[in-house]
């Protein structure tokens, strides 16, 4: 089946006219990356009566996570089209180190080909993530010096989402759109335009089996959330956890709410668990283009500047009001012992 782009590639022309700047220099790779994933769609929605989707390989990716074969099948597809669509600089989870893939090319991308692979086995929703950044000087003898930049030097961001619809979340810094791939043309449809995180939203996004290691802020927040209309919140919440960032990131934009994925304290989750470069940096991108706010606890992610490729980071992203409220109870807390069990104070 032949990918139709028409209407993508639209869209995306118009809202690199309003965006500005390099933004019109990401459409070639966005409409690469969009073939790759309806080919990955393909390929996941194959009969796979022996598992063999999410069999392990025996390898292990840049984090010492092992690694399934369609974690390899997708790098190996998302790096092809980024290669053939000029990227310079790349780098993704699947890799050691950054790579250079166009001695040219004037973009780096950072990449996470295969989100939520816990998911694989069980039918679950499962996506693509990526980020583009220029390539800054020197970048191409030193791919790492392009996943150095802060946040704010993404230029455009966005997931594709592997589920009941193939879809697209994308922006190119003029506000977010969301396509869905129509099986049977090929074609990418506008499902949504000037998608917004509404406010209001009641639900909460988080780990919860994780909540006897949580710190004292984390834990304040959703045990006021737990007292619904009793407690000092003064209403009813409900928590949403999907086993993959891409399926809990695109429901904010459709019901709003909070995402959590916190730094704890087991020693592997000290300094957070998510990747800053290919999955903080792209969500807060979006998030932020739809009026939501994006925080590590204290600090805005798009201010952060990595320390290296691969750095792990505390993420909490939704509407901008619940986010406020948890950044406050992070500062609240800066210098404080951590509690005990699940203190009782309210989080308003």
């Amino acid at each position: 089946m032949t990918t139709d782009m028409s209407e993508l590639a639209d869209v995306l022309a118009r809202r690199a006219k309003v965006a500005g700047g390099r933004a019109v220099e990401t459409i070639p790779v966005i409409l690469a990356l969009a073939d790759a994933a309806a080919r990955l769609a393909a390929f996941v929605a194959q009969p796979s009566a022996d598992g063999s989707h999410g069999a392990y390989v025996g390898a292990a990716n840049s984090d010492g996570d092992a690694q399934r074969k369609l974690d390899l099948v997708a790098e190996e597809i998302c790096q092809a089209a980024a290669r053939a669509s000029g990227v310079g600089p790349y780098l993704s989870e699947e890799t050691e180190a950054a790579l250079t893939l166009d001695p040219a090319g004037a973009l780096a991308m950072a990449i996470d080909p295969l989100d939520g692979s816990s998911n694989i086995a069980v039918n679950g929703v499962i996506g693509t993530i990526f980020a583009l950044l220029p390539a800054p000087p020197g970048s191409l003898a030193t791919p790492a010096l392009a996943f150095a930049q802060p946040g704010h030097a993404v230029i455009a961001s966005g997931f594709f989402m592997y589920g009941p619809q193939t879809r697209l979340v994308v922006s190119l810094g003029a506000g977010v759109d969301i396509f869905a791939l129509d099986p049977d043309t090929g074609r990418f449809v506008l499902f949504e335009s000037a998608a917004t995180v509404p406010a209001g939203g009641r639900e909460f996004a988080i780990n919860a089996s994780n909540a006897r290691h949580w710190a004292a802020p984390v834990r304040r927040y959703i045990d006021a959330c737990l007292e619904g209309a009793d407690g000092p919140r003064g209403v009813d919440f409900n928590m949403r956890w999907a086993g993959s960032m891409v399926a809990d990131v695109y429901r904010l934009l459709g019901r709003g709410g909070v995402f959590l994925y916190p730094s704890d304290a087991r020693s592997n989750y000290a300094q957070g668990r998510l990747r800053l470069v290919y999955e903080a940096f792209p969500m807060a991108f979006l998030i932020e283009q739809a009026g939501g706010r994006a925080i590590d606890g204290h600090d805005r992610i798009l201010d952060l500047t990595p320390s290296r490729p691969h750095q792990r980071i505390p993420l909490i992203l939704g509407e901008a009001e619940e986010v406020e409220v948890l950044r406050r109870l992070h500062a609240d807390d800066l210098g404080a012992p951590s509690e005990g069990p699940a203190s009782r104070r309210g989080a308003a």
